[in-house]
């Protein structure tokens, strides 16, 4: 009797704890970027048009709107960002929008668990409002939030469906953050490598080219195997038009990179020495 009822039991537990499974509507998504030393992720919904106007009528003017569908959507900050006058602190906000024909409203809400707006709106948990101007763009059938034009101090946070899409470009400490990496690395016996980045990090932004001339002398004389370290140095020389410097520094890396047979390195350098022999 045992054996029939464990059989039995055995039989139907599939089906007594099976689920109907079938795709959402408005399926979430995450998005994680990096820009420059900042961490940004954004979590959200994206309903899709299906044919229907979204603006003005689906989600209509002048009324918050939870920006998405479904729960919150998220952004996390791993420090604090501007958006033009506004510094927000790094956390996470949810992202509340008041769409208008001609102005939108982007709102940053310190309160991240209401589902969908907040029974009461509360002022004192706004960390900014953005207004900002939608431009018309190509159709986004689903609802989509990304960040463009990344460099190294920044980006723009766009929003869009349907035939509307707002950006907003915002800010991130880079420099600052950076500044006390490389005070720190120089104090604490640096390396090779650390000498590179640094290097690097101050040709790129325009920083002071005698510094970084400095480490990366100092970078080569640790590794004077590293082809990718002299095409860095020849950049920089060039940059301080020390020309005959540079072009040697590009020899010497363009021969490296021939016996390690990096294509790239070879044209790169190759190009650099015709444009700095004219």
């Amino acid at each position: 009797m045992k054996n029939t009822i464990l059989s039995f039991i055995l039989l139907v537990a599939p089906f007594a704890f099976a689920q109907v499974q079938t795709p959402q509507p408005s399926p979430s998504s995450q998005l994680f970027q990096t820009v420059g030393l900042t961490e940004i992720s954004v979590k959200f919904s994206r309903p899709a048009k299906k044919g229907r106007a979204i603006f003005g009528a689906l989600v209509p003017y002048g009324k918050i709107w939870r920006t998405g569908a479904n729960q919150n959507t998220i952004i996390t900050f791993g420090d604090a960002v501007t958006f033009g006058e506004n510094e927000i602190p790094a956390g996470s906000y949810a992202i509340y929008t008041r769409p208008g024909k001609n102005m939108w409203e982007v709102i940053f809400y310190n309160e991240i668990t209401n589902r969908g707006n907040p029974a009461d709106w509360d002022v004192s948990k706004v960390a900014a409002t953005i207004e900002v101007v939608p431009s018309e763009t190509k159709s986004i059938e689903s609802f989509s939030i990304w960040i463009s034009s990344l460099h190294n101090n920044g980006g723009t946070l766009n929003i869009g469906w349907d035939t509307t899409k707002v950006s907003l470009p915002f800010g991130v400490p880079t420099i600052a953050k950076a500044t006390v990496s490389i005070q720190e690395a120089m104090k604490n016996n640096p390396k090779d490598r650390d000498y590179y980045n640094a290097a690097v990090y101050y040709l790129q932004e325009g920083q002071d080219l005698n510094q970084a001339k400095e480490w990366i002398a100092k970078a080569v004389a640790g590794n004077d195997k590293a082809y990718w370290y002299l095409r860095q140095q020849s950049l920089i020389l060039a940059g301080l038009n020390e020309i005959d410097g540079a072009i040697e520094a590009a020899k010497a890396s363009l021969e490296l990179a021939k016996t390690a047979g990096n294509s790239d390195y070879i044209t790169l350098n190759e190009t650099s020495i015709a444009e700095w022999s004219k």
